[in-house]
């Protein structure tokens, strides 16, 4: 008799044992858009890694997450925001850090919505930073088996690496001759 009830948690999964809704004492409410996330949440809302957002903190002193106890880090929804476009200026339009914080210095602090696409040499720059950047985490991983040699090597090529590069830069160039014809 203990086998049917064992059975049916392990085919929803949530322990009602009856297919529907979840368990509402197990359920997380969901915050406030105003409250404050912890840096696994910002995380896992942005996709970007823990250790991403704890060096962002070093690069960009306007991100101040307030820090209690046991030094956990409590973002506020401004440093969530500017987190946002940090991202957006870093992994979508090609910025390098420096980059970044020379359009926060000229900005007084912020970042506007029009900041126009990086010059040509500093998103090459860009991408040779996220380059090693990747190479830097796969490495730290200690899950995961060593790469060989060659394909830990910045000047190897791996070819569908290289092919969503050059697809990527075509959308941006696509992208950019759109941006161009906005008023």
């Amino acid at each position: 008799m203990t086998a049917a009830p064992a059975a049916r948690l392990a085919v929803d999964g949530d322990g009602d044992g009856g297919g529907g809704a979840p368990d509402p004492a197990r359920v997380k409410p969901k915050k406030a858009p105003y409250a404050f996330r912890t840096i696994s949440e910002v995380a896992d809302e942005l996709h970007i890694p823990q250790h991403v957002l704890r060096f962002w903190e070093t690069k960009f002193p306007q991100v101040k997450p307030l820090k209690r106890g046991g030094g956990r880090r409590y973002y506020r929804p401004d440093d969530i925001s500017l987190l946002r476009r940090v991202s957006d200026l870093l992994y979508i339009q090609g910025y390098t850090i420096k980059g970044v914080q020379r359009l926060l210095r000229e900005g007084g602090g912020r970042l506007s919505d029009d900041i126009p696409p990086p010059p040509v040499s500093e998103r090459a720059e860009a991408e040779a930073e996220h380059d090693m950047e990747t190479i830097e985490e796969t490495e730290e991983q200690p899950w995961s088996l060593p790469a060989p040699a060659a394909s830990r090597s910045p000047r190897a090529k791996d070819p569908e690496a290289e092919r969503l590069r050059t697809l990527l830069a075509h959308t941006l160039t696509e992208l950019e001759a759109l941006r161009a014809l906005l008023p």
